[in-house]
């Protein structure tokens, strides 16, 4: 799964200089390549031939980041306190020329929920995109990546547009997921460890919820950038959008639907255990009204005072026997005709 996951072993600190923010920089040639660049180069850098784009993404938690967004790009101080906060709601907005956006996608670090979900900050401005992030993310190496190769974006709404697709198709490998472990829990046989089950259906349910609380506000950011986005956002970019918009409403209702296999799967396994401990305290209740008379005859019989009736006769003890068979069986056949058995 570390394939398709947001976790990239190689966006770490001890990968980068401690003192930069930088975790890699890229000016997009307008034909699918890049060239790197380190951090000196990305806070001089300015627009040179037609169709180079700047690319640069930041760890927020390093001092230096918020610093350039203000005095390097100019940026008001609240969207600097945006890009750099730890609030990470999914929200977008157009701010001038400018693209404002926080997206999140699923957490797959190591030792992680799903439902903890890790998040990017985006600013664009049609020639600058910053990306900003705290844990890391394997989606931005991914698209550096193929620009690395010659085959990645050509523009920033395009460069958008596929860190958001990446971040969405990601989302899919966890509802997938979910859905092999209650397929499998369906078809386990719930006496093997009905208490581990329901173990693992309280997980799928609380990832359920988790993720669509965070994925229901993507929701409305991406159709706000669909909507608002500047002019250089182009129209096929805005088509792409709304394509993914539609995918992560498809993912909503399989959520929809993960959560409700799995209450009727708890719902089963309560109902069995329920069902069991019905039929134990039957049994129980039985067994107790079979033995509870000829407990009480024994008991009177054992009683240690004079008068008890056949204390000298040798056949008084098969008596005895004789007399608890009879009650046995006329209880045996009450029970029948009352249809207690």
């Amino acid at each position: 799964m570390i394939e398709t996951s947001e976790y990239d072993p190689t966006d770490t600190a001890e990968s980068r200089d401690a003192q930069s923010p930088l975790i890699f920089g890229r000016v997009l040639d307008g034909r699918g390549g890049a060239r790197s660049l380190d951090w000196d180069e990305a806070r001089d850098w300015l627009p040179g031939k037609p169709g180079e784009i700047l690319w640069v993404h930041l760890c927020r938690t390093v001092e230096g980041a918020a610093q350039w967004l203000d005095e390097g790009l100019g940026l008001p101080e609240p969207t600097v306190e945006l890009l750099t906060s730890e609030d990470t709601r999914p929200r977008a907005f157009r701010e001038g020329n400018a693209l404002v956006a926080t997206l999140r996608g699923i957490n797959f670090n190591p030792g992680a929920e799903p439902e903890d979900m890790v998040s990017m900050q985006v600013w664009c401005d049609g020639r600058r995109l910053v990306t900003l992030r705290r844990r890391p993310l394997q989606t931005p190496q991914a698209l550096k990546s193929q620009l690395d190769r010659g085959e990645g974006p050509v523009d920033a709404g395009a460069l958008i547009t596929l860190l958001v697709e990446h971040m969405i198709a990601r989302m899919n490998r966890s509802i997938i997921d979910m859905n092999e472990v209650i397929d499998q829990l369906e078809d386990s046989d719930p006496e093997d460890d009905p208490a581990g089950m329901l173990d693992k259906i309280a997980t799928i349910r609380r990832n359920c919820l988790g993720l669509k609380r965070h994925m229901a506000p993507q929701h409305e950011a991406l159709e706000r950038i669909s909507r608002d986005a500047p002019a250089w956002f182009e129209n096929h970019d805005r088509r792409e959008i709304a394509e993914t918009i539609d995918r992560l409403r498809r993912y909503i209702d399989d959520l929809d639907i993960s959560k409700e296999s799995a209450v009727v799967l708890q719902d089963d396994l309560r109902a069995r255990a329920a069902a069991s401990a019905d039929r134990t305290s039957y049994m129980l209740t039985i067994v107790a009204a079979i033995f509870l008379p000829l407990s009480f005859v024994t008991g009177l019989l054992g009683i240690n005072v004079g008068g008890i009736p056949g204390m000298q006769d040798p056949d008084a003890f098969w008596f005895v026997v004789v007399l608890c068979v009879t009650i046995l069986i006329v209880q045996l056949v009450m029970f029948w005709r009352w249809k207690w058995f």
